[in-house]
């Protein structure tokens, strides 16, 4: 009796299962028909900074070592021999021409240039007795009064006289020389240095002695070389019409790049080039004249020389960041219309202001990548953006916030 009792308990838990594994068939249709999630969908394609082609003359610039020079460079010595009295300067100023620099004990040249005034006084007194003497005795020897002898000797003394006279005026000319080579004066304006002696100093006994140095610094000279080989292809590609010269009627213009990497604000002009090349090293020196209004240059410096010596036509200006330089060749990444990346070959002709000059291998109104690489996946498009520099875009401002 009690097996019977429970027969109808045990035959319940099969219907049971049954009727679970209809509800969780059920559950699973239902979520196979729903929708995927956002989660699940593709993602949008990635932003790329890139810059648009614009074809044009770009010049094409050589950076090269320099060093600066004065453009004039004068000696001050002492040509008068004796004891420096006084400076008359201020070491490290500006003079100009003919300014008193020095002053020599003159003492003894005055004395030498009033014997050789005194001597001069002579020697005219003896002319006019000579030439006196000489003008009596003409009518005389015409008259047979005389004899021919006296009067020749009349007018062999009247000319001594007048040569003792033309050797008085040049030992005064010499004797005032003398005198004023006792003031030493600037010869050149410029800026002078440090006084060489001082007061009490014995100066130009056997030689010249150097008293001071001065410089003209506006405008500077900068010297620089440049490999010859660079200067035969530059010749090549003006002959062969790929380049064209950047020279015009003031010469070639110069930029000078201090040792801070500070550009001098005034432009200078290439001057000249040189006729022969160093056996030595194969380069060729060059001279460039910068204004130097303000000093800054001084001379002696070593600085870098930014030198425009050609153009390229049909050339455009990339950042550096978007070239990519290896032993096999330079490439870029192009961005097509569709959003598709590709790496193109190009040619790059040489560096301008921290950009690749690139003069072959892109055309007008393509657009280079230059930022997002990190972003690029195999196959996948990206959207590009115009490149804004490296700056930080402007924060977008909310449209309820201006709306009153």
């Amino acid at each position: 009796m009690q097996f019977a009792s429970r027969m109808p308990q045990l035959s319940r838990w099969p219907r049971l299962g049954a009727t679970m594994l209809l509800v969780l068939l059920a559950a699973c249709g239902q979520g196979a028909s729903q929708p995927a999630s956002p989660a699940a969908a593709s993602p949008p394609p990635a932003e790329v900074g890139v810059v648009t082609v614009t074809l044009g003359e770009v010049g094409l610039f050589n950076e090269l070592p320099g060093r600066l020079e004065a453009s004039r460079v004068a000696q001050v010595r002492a040509r008068a021999a004796g004891i420096v009295q006084q400076r008359l300067f201020r070491e490290g100023s500006d003079v100009r021409a003919g300014q008193p620099l020095f002053r020599i004990d003159a003492a003894p040249y005055q004395a030498a240039a009033a014997s050789a005034q005194a001597t001069l006084a002579r020697a005219q007194a003896n002319l006019g007795q000579a030439t006196a003497l000489a003008e009596r005795y003409k009518p005389l020897v015409e008259a047979n009064a005389i004899s021919k002898q006296e009067y020749s000797n009349a007018v062999a003394a009247q000319k001594q006289a007048e040569a003792e006279v033309a050797a008085g005026r040049a030992a005064v000319q010499t004797a005032q020389i003398n005198l004023n080579y006792a003031s030493v004066v600037a010869p050149i304006s410029g800026r002078i240095g440090r006084a060489l002696v001082t007061e009490g100093a014995l100066v130009g006994q056997g030689e010249a002695t150097p008293l001071a140095v001065i410089q003209q610094v506006n405008p500077m000279y900068v010297n620089f070389t440049q490999p010859a080989n660079e200067v035969l292809k530059l010749r090549r590609a003006f002959e062969q019409g790929q380049l064209k010269q950047a020279a015009g009627a003031q010469g070639a213009l110069v930029r000078v790049v201090l040792e801070d990497g500070s550009e001098h604000p005034q432009p200078g002009r290439l001057l000249f080039s040189d006729l022969s090349v160093d056996p030595t090293s194969g380069q060729l020196t060059l001279r460039a004249e910068v204004p130097n209004p303000t000093g800054s240059l001084l001379p002696g410096l070593y600085v870098r020389v930014r030198l425009e010596q050609a153009k390229a036509g049909g050339a455009v200006l990339l950042p550096q960041q978007a070239v990519t330089r290896t032993a096999q060749g330079d490439t870029v990444m192009v961005v097509s219309p569709q959003g598709q990346v590709s790496s193109r070959k190009v040619k790059v002709g040489g560096e301008q202001v921290g950009q690749w000059v690139v003069v072959d291998g892109l055309k007008a109104g393509e657009q280079v990548m230059v930022d997002g690489f990190q972003k690029l996946r195999p196959n996948a498009t990206v959207k590009p953006v115009p490149w804004n520099g490296g700056r930080p875009a402007a924060p977008a401002v909310a449209a309820s916030a201006a709306k009153p």
